[in-house]
């Protein structure tokens, strides 16, 4: 698993870790965004299209793939922020994939043995023939199979609270890419925790208000909007959980507001911001008791 680098949060300056993720490219190697760590994250107030994918190119085949541009929401104001990206270089000239002749044709991470390699590995010498291609990994090298190119699925770390945590397979993310998208996500999260029969509301999501989500013990909201969830959304998923003594639980694409927060901390509702990864991330404390300690 790649390790956690620091990310301070503009709004309150508090210094978060955060884990790239790593996605699968088409040729099997794992592929993550490479963050520009020189470049302060950036605010996000507003959520378009093209800014939410980034272009990443696969160091094993060159393969360029856009995939979720990197985000973070703060674990102390909710702050929602894009990190900085190094643009996807160049692919090098006379690097490609290697040919069925022991050679390659290029210089990449693709290269056979052969022209040059461990002893045993060339023809006789002087004779100018290659000899047998040898797998890389025989020689210690990688070969890109799938011990190699499977990336790591483990979630980012999760604060654990005091008491012991609930064992449970770790919870595999859906992409998000339409506001559908978010609400299964949230769905599958859900039942991850281990609330049953949860049900999602027939029809397209509005994009202008939030998604019921109701399982036995379970009132959830999904906000699929661009905008932070305030005092109000944050006020009205506690009723709604009230009036059917169930647990209440709100999940947002663009974090909350600062009212929005103290309030669900009072009310002891646990909150969780999605990237477009997929992967639900608690931001108070009662998102941690609820993902440590499960339905």
């Amino acid at each position: 698993m790649a390790e956690a680098v620091p990310v301070r949060c503009p709004a309150c300056l508090r210094e978060n870790g955060y884990v790239a993720p790593v996605f699968p490219c088409a040729c099997g190697s794992p592929v993550n965004p490479p963050l520009d760590l020189s470049a302060p994250p950036v605010l996000l107030t507003h959520r378009t299209w093209s800014d939410s994918w980034v272009a990443v190119r696969c160091a094993t085949c060159g393969r360029e793939s856009e995939w979720p541009h990197p985000e973070l929401g703060c674990g102390s104001c909710g702050t929602v922020v894009r990190l900085p990206v190094h643009p996807a270089d160049p692919p090098e000239s006379g690097t490609g994939p290697v040919t069925g002749t022991g050679t390659a044709t290029g210089t990449g991470p693709g290269v056979m043995a052969g022209s040059a390699g461990p002893a045993g590995s060339a023809g006789p010498a002087g004779s100018g023939r290659p000899g047998p291609a040898v797998p890389a990994d025989q020689h210690g090298g990688a070969t890109g199979g799938p011990a190699a190119a499977r990336p790591d699925t483990e979630p980012a770390h999760i604060p654990l609270p005091p008491t012991a945590a609930v064992p449970r397979p770790a919870f595999r993310p859906v992409t998000i890419r339409t506001a559908r998208d978010a609400v299964a996500t949230a769905a599958l999260y859900l039942r991850w925790l281990g609330f049953q029969d949860v049900r999602q509301p027939d029809g397209r999501p509005i994009p202008s208000a939030a998604v019921d989500l109701r399982a036995p013990g379970l009132v959830a909201q999904v906000d699929p909007t661009t905008a932070p969830a305030g005092l109000r959304a944050v006020e009205c998923v506690w009723l709604n959980g009230l009036t059917a003594s169930a647990t209440s639980v709100y999940f947002s694409l663009a974090g909350y507001t600062e009212d929005a927060r103290d309030r669900a901390d009072e009310l002891g509702i646990p909150l969780f911001v999605m990237d477009l990864t997929g992967m639900p991330q608690p931001v108070n404390d009662p998102a941690d008791e609820l993902v440590g300690s499960g339905a």
